[in-house]
């Protein structure tokens, strides 16, 4: 008999590619020392929290309101959905409400609760690929399937391919914009498209199919504004959280908006609340909900992003290195110079280097940079890039 579930155990083999390199990453540490190993596998933002969130935190604990630490809603604190509400409603020019908004333990328990509410056993979660690993069990966790979808070269949606992975069973799509692992942001003209799309398919066959718009990055973009979803899809279901634009992975704080455009939306917002409930979240923590109240206008300095990305891109470049640039997030996602990424990675740690196979993605031949790392990582890392590039003959 085995200790625990013969599904979850191949789950943990197939999906362990960034723990592994972690654990790589920590035995290279204690033989070079933490300055000699350039550590590029984890997206958790070396980045402070905006001045504002020390701001609150004080306000809160120097004034505390009684019984700020019970039960509320099991949707959140209505003030928290109505400070959300407001600035996707300015983003949209539609008419968002509190009574959309449920907050949620951050994104990954946001889109748990959002597959539960719709998800018959059997149906089907359009995923596109290099996705988040963890969307395949999510998915899979409300007896959902996963359909991956290649994306086109540039890491874009392909809509052709999209129309031909719908059928009956079709739910949901995800998307991610600034995409983990690549950095592109998805263009208006893309949504558009994809709601035409998604229209059509919910006509035929007979109940809606949903977009859900992953969208923890939205803050963090350089070269081209995000366009908001909710601007573009109907049928579209926005899951964030403020891990990564106030820095706060650790606190676990984040929300689903639904679309008011989505027929029986207050339903759909009934079946989150639901879910939220017995899923075991029961809400998202009070104190940081209090505390994101005052932050929706609030991000890290994107700038500091910005200079990481064009540092490590700039200098990927010039040896050899080919990749898209993103335009957001804060990942590069480079070819590999080998046809077996795992191997390029393994490579890559004998110069200290550790990076995420892009197989991890669902995406072979590429691999994952994180650069939210500190900026001397980066700088400190060029002699090993280079000396990579030498081995494997990159043209300079």
């Amino acid at each position: 008999m085995g200790v625990i579930a013969e599904k979850v155990e191949k789950f943990i083999s197939g999906a362990s590619w960034i723990r592994r390199m972690f654990e790589e990453g920590d035995r290279l540490r204690k033989i070079y020392g933490a300055d000699k190993v350039y550590d590029f596998t984890l997206g958790n933002p070396v980045n402070e929290p905006p001045s504002k969130f020390s701001q609150e935190l004080k306000k809160i604990a120097n004034n505390p309101v009684p019984g700020m630490h019970r039960y509320m809603s099991n949707a959140g604190y209505i003030e928290t959905r109505q400070a959300v509400a407001e600035v996707l409603a300015e983003n949209s020019q539609l008419n968002i409400r509190g009574e959309h908004i449920v907050m949620t333990v951050g994104a990954g328990g946001g889109l748990n609760v959002v597959l539960k509410s719709i998800l018959n056993p059997g149906d089907e979660v359009i995923v596109l690929a290099p996705y988040f690993v963890e969307y395949k069990f999510y998915i899979d966790n409300h007896n959902g399937v996963t359909r991956e979808v290649t994306t086109d070269e540039k890491f874009l949606p392909d809509i052709k391919a999209i129309a031909d992975a719908f059928n009956e069973k079709t739910r949901a799509i995800i998307i991610n914009s600034p995409n983990n692992p690549t950095g592109v942001v998805y263009p208006s003209e893309i949504l558009a498209a994809l709601n035409e799309l998604v229209l059509e398919k919910s006509q035929l066959y007979g109940r809606p199919v949903y977009v859900i718009s992953d969208e923890p990055y939205a803050k963090i973009s350089y070269d081209i504004e995000v366009p908001s979803v909710f601007k573009y899809i109907k049928n579209a279901i926005l899951v964030t959280s403020h891990s990564k634009d106030l820095a706060l992975p650790g606190e676990r704080i984040g929300y689903v908006a639904v679309s008011p455009n989505i027929e029986k939306a207050n339903l759909l917002v009934e079946a989150l609340v639901f879910c939220n409930r017995t899923l075991g979240f029961v809400n998202a923590p009070a104190l940081m909900q209090r505390l994101v109240t005052n932050l929706q206008r609030e991000s890290v300095d994107i700038e500091e992003y910005r200079t990481k990305r064009d540092l490590l891109y700039n200098y990927l470049s010039e040896l050899g290195f080919e990749m898209v640039k993103p335009q957001g997030a804060f990942y590069l996602f480079p070819k590999s110079p080998l046809p077996d990424d795992v191997e390029f990675a393994k490579i890559a740690l004998k110069h200290n280097i550790l990076v995420v196979p892009g197989s991890g993605f669902g995406t072979p031949g590429y691999f994952r940079l994180a650069y939210c790392i500190d900026k001397k990582v980066i700088e400190n890392s060029f002699s090993s890039w280079k000396s990579l590039a030498d081995e494997l003959h990159l043209k300079k």
